[in-house]
């Protein structure tokens, strides 16, 4: 589930068979990461306080490639309390549908909601296996969130965003007074539309980079007086995975299930080393807690702390990222390309003293993804 957040008071969700339930956000108690399938004939209902606003989205967690990939997800998106003012808000859902691109599961242009002089926001949620690239023609654009996480002081840019596989990206938009025409593209093929009509427009030759946007800010913790430090080391090597032959993604060296478990305490300040030298890239997801970025190569972060539960680490190159352990449970941390967990591209935090009843395997086919 990405993120996982947890089920608002007098709020249901039912879902239908190979659905397994979700487990709570950043700082939520008690999260239960792992429950039994909901498999034919069955159902489930969720009920959770929607208390932590952004953009969010669920999605099958068993047998969950070819799941979502045939549209079992959707897009949650939880405003604030006091609202959003006079900003118009669009959602835009993409997924690719046997290699088209779809908004809303719509193909070409979808209009979005705003006046002309109005400030748009449009949510994009990114529910493919890889990157998608966003641009918006016709006006400048702030990135305004990340992953349900807002941006501190976000300026005006002209340059393309690259969205992780499972990640969200908010961008807002001035519309032009006069009605011109705003052209939000997601990847190439779909837009977002305001205004007058607009021809597509190409990508531009910049990218953004979250490591270096938006304004410093302190942070809630200390990452230099970290208590636990791991590392999270990412290859590939012929082996067995479930007594399958193969070639396999390994976990510091080791194929499923001799991957290592994260164990920390609650309250631990958390460092992790996440590097890739797999062959591919590979977007990292962990359950239940959102991460800041602190280096990608070394190179420290500049901008606005980049709070994200999905990023991705390039083939020959490394992320750190750090996080508080305020969220008890047991929780995956797994690459969101949704075939790869299946191919043994996953591990687990653990907290000590918790424990969950559910096995990997058996009867109920508890696969690891």
């Amino acid at each position: 589930m990405a993120p996982s957040v947890p089920p608002p008071a007098g709020a249901a969700l039912r879902v239908g068979p190979g659905f397994r339930p979700w487990s709570a956000p950043r700082g939520r108690r008690g999260g239960v990461p792992t429950l039994p399938l909901v498999t034919h004939r069955q159902s489930f209902v969720y009920r959770f306080r929607a208390d932590q606003a952004g953009t969010f989205w669920y999605h099958s967690h068993q047998v969950a490639d070819p799941q979502v990939k045939g549209g079992l997800f959707g897009a949650l998106v939880v405003t604030p309390r006091e609202g959003l003012g006079d900003v118009a808000d669009t959602t835009a859902l993409t997924h690719l549908y046997a290699g088209r691109r779809t908004v809303n599961g719509l193909e070409g242009d979808v209009p979005g909601a705003g006046a002309p002089g109005q400030r748009v926001r449009v949510r994009i949620v990114n529910t493919d296996n890889g990157p998608v690239q966003v641009w918006v023609g016709g006006a400048p654009h702030r990135l305004a969130a990340i992953d349900g996480t807002e941006v501190a002081a976000p300026t005006p840019s002209t340059d393309s965003l690259a969205v992780t596989a499972g990640g969200r990206a908010d961008l807002e938009i001035d519309l032009p007074a006069d009605g011109a025409g705003v052209r939000v593209e997601i990847g190439g093929a779909s837009a977002v539309t305001f205004g007058r009509p607009l021809p597509p427009t190409p990508r531009p030759a910049g990218e953004l980079d979250p490591l270096h946007y938006g304004s410093p800010a302190a942070l809630p913790f200390d990452p230099a007086a970290a208590d636990r430090s791991f590392d999270y080391v990412i290859g590939r090597r012929p082996g067995f995975l479930d007594g399958t032959p193969g070639l396999w993604w390994t976990v510091n060296g080791h194929l499923w299930p001799d991957v290592p478990m994260y164990v920390v305490r609650e309250g631990d300040v958390v460092r992790m080393h996440i590097e890739n030298g797999s062959g591919e890239l590979h977007p990292m997801h962990l359950h239940g807690h959102h991460a800041v970025v602190l280096a990608r190569d070394g190179v420290p972060a500049t901008g606005s702390p980049w709070w994200t539960d999905s990023v991705d680490v390039q083939d020959g190159h490394s992320v750190d990222i750090a996080f508080v352990a305020d969220n008890p449970g047991l929780w995956m941390d797994h690459c969101h390309n949704l075939a790869h967990p299946g191919e043994g591209l996953i591990a687990h935090l653990m907290y000590e003293g918790v424990t969950t009843p559910y096995r990997v395997g058996g009867d109920p086919h508890n696969d690891p993804e």
